[in-house]
């Protein structure tokens, strides 16, 4: 067996595939690493070209909450029915969604699109968890080009301050750092127009 020494000699001669990792992103985020090698002469004697080092992308989780007048069972209610959650779930006062298609069970399938312009916006995902009226629980994915799989659960608690309202607080996780402020603003706007919705 060699000397310990002559062992630690040799393993700072052999690859590194953690050295010069990125540092930690905000605590809470999600941070996803590229893994190279470090040292490329190894590369030209096993025939190996170095691929170029992509930047660390950063995930955060996306907070919003929402208070409202209508019981649990109405709020929940207007994520899965079709009619009503395309009027305010990814939709806008002005522009609904053109098609929706919710399949409401565990292991269910859903598909709110939006055309316009001649293009359109999907927004897809499979319902992870469904305990009427407190949990909901999806994957949700958009064709817009990120090819981010994200998470969005919503839970519902009845309110302290006004009787027979609740209050919905909702995570968004696995969110493309750089999108977050957008994304967080987009919940909060359609989180109010849930509240006009069943106000009227």
């Amino acid at each position: 067996m060699r000397p310990l020494a002559a062992r630690r000699a040799a393993d700072t001669d052999m690859p590194r595939i953690c050295d010069d990792l990125p540092e930690a992103a905000a605590e809470g985020d999600d941070v996803e690493l590229d893994v190279l090698t470090r040292h490329s002469t190894y590369a030209p004697a096993i025939g190996l070209k170095r691929p170029p080092r992509l930047p660390a992308r950063r995930y955060a989780a996306v907070r919003v909450s929402g208070k409202f007048r209508a019981a649990p069972e109405r709020v929940f209610d207007a994520w899965l029915d079709p009619e009503i959650a395309g009027r305010w779930l990814f939709a806008t006062a002005s522009r609904p969604m053109t098609s929706v298609a919710i399949d409401a069970r565990a292991g269910g399938v859903f598909r709110f699109v939006d055309r316009n312009d001649g293009g359109h916006i999907e927004h897809t995902g499979v319902y992870l968890e469904i305990i009427r009226p407190w949990r909901l629980a999806f994957s949700l994915s958009t064709n817009d080009g990120r090819q981010v799989m994200t998470r969005v659960v919503a839970e519902i608690v009845p309110s302290r301050a006004r009787k027979g309202g609740c209050e919905l607080m909702l995570v968004h996780e696995h969110v493309p750092g750089q999108f977050a402020d957008r994304i967080e603003a987009r919940w909060t706007g359609m989180l109010y127009g849930l509240g006009v919705m069943l106000v009227q």
